[in-house]
């Protein structure tokens, strides 16, 4: 029987796509607020 690695948890794998992904978040941030003149919290209507 072969030993299946896991994508639940703190995999090496989990944690690259979790990475990818808040870097592109922080980038979809960071452009938003240049095309809007206004910060995320003020976009979310948090300030």
């Amino acid at each position: 029987m072969e030993k299946q690695e896991g994508k639940i948890g703190f995999t090496k794998f989990a944690e690259s796509w979790n990475g990818r992904l808040a870097m592109l978040g922080i980038a979809i941030g960071f452009a938003t607020e240049l095309m809007t003149g206004k910060g995320i919290l003020e976009q979310l209507g948090l300030m």
